[in-house]
């Protein structure tokens, strides 16, 4: 249900006359061949001459050449207006230009050597013995052109210029174009809170729901971020290599890639993913090299690799230590490239108090005085780099700085001091806490200043048992279902009639006795008559917790979807005898918005499930459906959630209903 890519086509208007004099239908070759042929491809097609308000129709045009992924330019005649068009979209964008010609082919100089797309034409429109063809072919063009976005650029200005950059699209917004930018504000804020409500699901719906390639990429990728915060790394990286696919440049995008191939390593098969991280690493800085993030990540990673080594938990603290000393030149490694990155940028106090942390590891270790200018020139430098952070995302990393400080140099009192004011910005944020208490941890496990480090333990470890009752409980399983609804009456084709309940409620019941369901496990489904609500009711009987998402307002969705099944009234009463027992019950066009143009409502509800659903691990899904193996009576029933769960996860466990 990915929102369909944008197209806009830059052709002449009304019926024109070509260099022989013959009239053309041009708004015919949009009608019967253009749009047609686009949307077969799967893109939404716009023409400037379509903007119905008032003002100036070129502040729309200008826009759509900006932001459009695709331009289909007609170059049948030496339209100046056309080839204005065109021109602008090769100075804006590098790709997404597709070249077509009725009759003739122009042998326009600048674009000589660039395919054209040639199209047949009779009595000034399409030649209907060969439209069919005509599209086809036009249609294949397109999806060939999108397919390849990271080919040659076909833009001949990128092409013969190779280091001028494409400008940011968002800061060429056209004011003008108030209803354009009024609808990606209202969806970039949907966006913003599901990532503040830790609701992934719903950021990887927005996320597919963009209206442009621009603004999927930008989703992707504040969606992986978001994974990987939340351990989810595998989805984490699949929607950062989403993101790339469209913006291969992204640094933001390319730096947390990085950080997946670390956490990946951490998790398993070391060595594989560090050295991927590094090699990753190494090509981002020969773009970059002066980027203060991607050094402190480099670092990171031989940081890792020298902790990964001794920091077992079958050692003794005795030969932890040792291990770790053998290793001192991987703990070298990396606060070099932690010091690289701080004299690259000396704003970058993370940078600077990794490097001094381990500067002092090192000397804890090995004894002498081996970067003692370092710390004696550092300290005071990153001190004061974290006391000028105004950012307000920030300040809760700006004062942990301040508080690792204290626990370098400091005393219990001060660390105790320093931390609790870090906490006091951010103390919801199980994430951002528990990666300073694991810092401090891989100093305990060392011996280094255990007097600090046990004040900085101390003050975590109680800001985390406030939070874990209430904002880190991890589901088991997570327990998706879809489901026939109970047959109306009078329906033609029995599919789940009434007969069928009891039957159906065993089988469920069955299901969930075999993966032993629940207080630790997490039930998602609608609450439709029929399927749904028995596996509800069995879930909660189960003391799975149960969160239910209604594509609909609550009344439209008992009208639709509960009470024209047979005994419909019984069935509602059902629904609200098991609503005050729900986790959670969510609203689509509240929690997501308006339905996009052209999607159905129970299909994205479908995606809704399913993504929240794998937001919490793949790997935990445990499917059900209630199923004939038919099709539905509409977009986004069980056939359609049966074949997206195969997709994505490949195991779904099939009630049939055709042998109850």
């Amino acid at each position: 249900m990915t929102a369909r890519r944008h197209a806009f086509v830059a052709m002449p208007f009304g019926t024109k006359r070509d260099a022989d004099g013959v009239l053309i239908n041009f708004d015919k070759v949009y009608r019967d061949y253009l749009q047609p042929a686009l949307e077969a491809a799967g893109l939404e097609v716009f023409r400037a001459d379509e903007e119905q308000r008032a003002g100036d129709i070129r502040t729309d045009m200008f826009q759509e050449l900006l932001v459009a992924d695709l331009v289909v330019a007609d170059l049948t005649l030496d339209n100046p207006n056309v080839w204005y068009e065109l021109g602008v979209r090769h100075a804006l964008r590098a790709r997404g230009v597709v070249l077509v010609c009725g009759g003739r082919v122009t042998t326009a100089f600048d674009l000589y050597t660039d395919r054209k797309l040639r199209y047949t034409l009779l009595d000034g429109a399409p030649d209907p013995h060969t439209l069919g063809d005509d599209i086809q072919a036009l249609s294949e063009m397109v999806k060939a052109t999108m397919d390849s976005w990271h080919g040659r650029k076909i833009s001949p200005v990128y092409e013969l210029l190779p280091n001028l950059i494409e400008p940011d699209w968002k800061t060429l917004r056209i004011g003008a174009v108030a209803q354009f930018w009024d609808q990606h504000n209202a969806w970039e804020q949907r966006l913003k809170l599901a990532g503040q409500a830790g609701q992934i699901g719903d950021m990887l719906v927005l996320a597919d729901e963009a209206p442009i390639v621009a603004f999927r990429t930008e989703a992707a990728i504040s969606a992986g971020i978001a994974l990987r915060k939340t351990g989810s790394i595998a989805l984490a990286f699949e929607q950062l290599e989403r993101g790339l696919a469209a913006q291969p440049d992204n640094l933001q995008a390319l730096q947390e890639k990085g950080i997946c191939l670390q956490r990946l390593a951490a998790a398993g098969a070391a060595g594989h993913f560090l050295e991927r991280a590094r090699a990753h690493y190494r090509l981002i800085l020969d773009t970059h090299p002066r980027d203060a993030e991607t050094w402190a990540l480099f670092g990171r990673v031989d940081k890792d690799a020298w902790t990964a080594i001794w920091n077992i938990a079958e050692f003794d603290d005795a030969k932890k230590r040792e291990e770790a000393t053998y290793e001192h030149v991987l703990l070298a490694k990396a606060i070099d490239s932690y010091v690289h990155g701080y004299r690259a940028d000396t704003r970058h106090y993370y940078a600077g108090v990794n490097a001094l942390s381990l500067m002092l590891v090192y000397q804890h270790l090995k004894g002498g005085e081996r970067y003692q200018t370092e710390l004696t020139t550092m300290a005071g430098a990153v001190r004061f780099a974290a006391g000028c952070e105004q950012a307000p995302h920030a300040l809760f990393w700006s004062q942990a700085t301040l508080g690792d400080l204290e626990v370098l140099t400091g005393s219990p009192a001060t660390v105790r001091d320093a931390y609790q004011a870090a906490i006091a910005l951010d103390d919801k944020n199980w994430f951002a806490l528990n990666s300073c208490r694991a810092q401090l941890l891989l100093m305990h496990a060392l011996n280094f200043r255990p007097d600090a480090v046990n004040a900085g333990l101390a003050v975590f470890d109680r800001a985390l048992a406030r939070l874990k009752p209430q904002h880190h409980w991890h589901a088991r399983h997570v327990l998706l279902f879809s489901g026939h609804r109970i047959d109306e009456p009078g329906r033609p084709q029995p599919r789940f009639p009434p007969s069928m309940e009891l039957s159906a409620m065993q089988r469920i019941n069955a299901a969930l006795a075999d993966i032993d369901a629940g207080p630790d496990d997490l039930a998602l489904c609608q609450a439709a008559a029929g399927g749904d609500l028995l596996f509800l009711e069995a879930a909660l009987a189960r003391g799975v917790r149960c969160r239910v998402l209604l594509p609909f307002d609550e009344a439209q969705f008992i009208a639709e979807s509960i009470l024209p099944s047979s005994d419909g009234a019984r069935w509602r009463a059902r629904y609200f005898a098991l609503k005050d027992k729900l986790e959670s019950l969510r609203i689509m066009p509240f929690e997501l918005g308006p339905l996009p143009p052209g999607v159905d409502a129970y299909e994205r509800c479908n995606l809704w499930l399913l993504n929240s659903a794998l937001a919490m691990g793949p790997e935990k899904i445990r499917f059900t459906c209630l199923w004939d193996e038919g099709g539905g009576d509409g977009l986004g029933g069980t056939a359609h959630m049966v074949e997206e769960v195969q997709r994505r996860t490949g195991r779904v466990h099939w009630i049939d209903t055709r042998k109850l």
